[in-house]
């Protein structure tokens, strides 16, 4: 079946990834045909418009180089080759290839990924190849931030031919109407919706919750580890008993749960250093959920946070929870001279 378009997401299965393409795929148009490579894994959690033709792609290399191969004979010239997974073809086609990016790490240099050995962070490192080699034949990119386009345009750099289209098409499913009846007797002090991708920052959060306990405070924090997590769920647990932490993993949720738990918490806490979009963001803004997240370009995009810290230092966020809780800081308080002398020197005061 010849098709207009051709909906390529064979790595979309999780996360806010899933939840835009189930939301897409609900609204496509009654009656239009289209061609669609998806995640084998999603099968249960989008529903197929009546008008396409899927193809359902294993997670494995040879699953995915097959429907690679499918893809470049089958599309067509005039046909639109939708990328939503956010990597252009890896084998080229006669199509018109358009981009939706939604990972800000793969504008990135790559540095980190280089040099660590970690299963994510090699996949990483492919993947951010493959986008960049890949790019000259991509026709348009759809971003959904301004801050990821500035980010996409520098990234892309000069090109002869003037380089792709970027356009910022900020979507989002329409979400219930936020409710304050929950949150009077909420479960949770603070939340955090994320797998455990390590630009996410679990580890800092939870030294942040660490410096808390040695000051007395001990929030509630609602983690939402996904299984693929296994050894920083086993990591968050293990410090969460060692220093008497309040923090729960309640695992990864179905999206429906995951609004539904944003309305039993008093504020979301956000630590993660890079977001394409932040979803969890919106969603929490929607909801009325206070926001405590970095003073970073991804943020302010989105959101108007209560409160801002620096997503690397556990120190500035235990800071930015105390300012939130109303806990007062004294600020450091200089010695004179005089003071400093019978400081270091306890005779000079005799």
């Amino acid at each position: 079946m010849t098709a207009s378009m051709i909906l390529y997401a064979p790595n979309v299965h999780t996360g806010g990834g899933v939840v835009l393409l189930r939301a897409l795929l609900a609204d496509w148009p009654v009656g239009r045909p289209m061609v669609a490579y998806l995640d084998a894994r999603a099968q249960t959690l989008v529903v197929i418009p009546a008008s396409a033709t899927v193809h359902w792609v294993e997670p494995s290399v040879r699953s995915r180089m097959n429907a690679g191969w499918q893809l470049r004979k089958e599309a067509k010239r005039g046909d639109t080759v939708f990328c939503f997974h956010g990597l252009p073809p890896l084998l080229s086609n006669r199509g018109r290839i358009v981009v939706f990016l939604q990972n800000r790490l793969y504008l990135s240099d790559g540095a980190g990924s280089r040099w660590s050995l970690r299963p994510s962070a090699i996949r990483q490192e492919i993947e951010r190849r493959i986008g960049k080699f890949c790019r000259r034949r991509v026709a348009e990119y759809i971003v959904q931030t301004p801050s990821m386009a500035r980010d996409l345009i520098r990234w892309f750099g000069v090109s002869p031919n003037g380089g792709p289209v970027v356009r910022v098409l900020p979507f989002l499913d329409e979400l219930p109407a936020p409710s304050d009846a929950t949150r009077h007797s909420a479960e949770w002090d603070f939340v955090y919706v994320a797998d455990g991708v390590p630009h996410k920052n679990h580890r800092i959060l939870v030294e942040a919750w660490r410096l808390l306990a040695q000051d007395g405070l001990r929030p509630s924090l609602a983690l939402t580890l996904s299984v693929r997590d296994g050894e920083l769920r086993q990591e968050v647990e293990q410090s969460a008993a060692d220093a008497g932490l309040r923090i729960t993993d309640l695992g990864q949720m179905p999206h429906q749960e995951v609004l539904a738990l944003y309305g039993k918490s008093k504020a979301i806490v956000f630590p993660s250093s890079a977001e394409s979009f932040g979803l969890p963001l919106i969603e929490a803004m929607h909801m009325g959920l206070p926001i405590l997240a970095p003073e970073l370009d991804y943020v302010r995009d989105v959101c108007v946070p209560a409160q801002t810290f620096d997503a690397g230092s556990p120190v500035s966020i235990a800071r930015a929870v105390k300012r939130f809780l109303g806990v007062t800081e004294s600020p450091l308080v200089p010695y004179t001279p005089q003071e400093f002398w019978k400081q270091l020197l306890p005779e000079v005061g005799q």
